[in-house]
């Protein structure tokens, strides 16, 4: 069992940039593969970016692909999503995740979600 809290969500200006934090309880927290997704109003959960276990290996949606960058810190349980060049298209609610699957992909089952954080992108 794992919990996340996700931070950093808040208001920004199209162009500008936010870096959403995930801290993770457990021991265990190098073992999963974890990953960012968002959820805008009224549209379907996507696919943002996962990394493996170690950080060495990610992916991410063509459409935060260049922009976004995900990263990992096992020693403090937590995981990065560095967001650049933000647009108002930008705008939702980004969930971090966490996955006992070795794969890391929009196809990886996730197990365990935070509660989300508020991202806004103004025109």
């Amino acid at each position: 069992q794992v919990q996340l809290v996700e931070s950093g969500g808040g208001l920004v200006q199209a162009g500008g940039s936010l870096r959403l934090s995930c801290a993770a309880s457990g021991r265990t927290f190098s073992s999963y593969v974890m990953g960012w997704f968002r959820q805008a109003p009224g549209k379907e959960r996507e696919f943002v970016a996962a990394i493996n276990w170690s950080g060495g290996r990610t992916n991410y949606a063509d459409s935060v692909k260049g922009r976004f960058t995900i990263s990992r810190d096992n020693a403090k349980n937590t995981v990065y999503l560095q967001m650049n060049s933000l647009k108002p298209e930008d705008t939702a609610v980004y969930y971090c995740a966490a996955s006992r699957e070795r794969t890391y992909y929009s196809g990886t089952r996730f197990n365990f979600w935070g509660q989300g954080t508020q991202v806004t992108v103004s025109s």
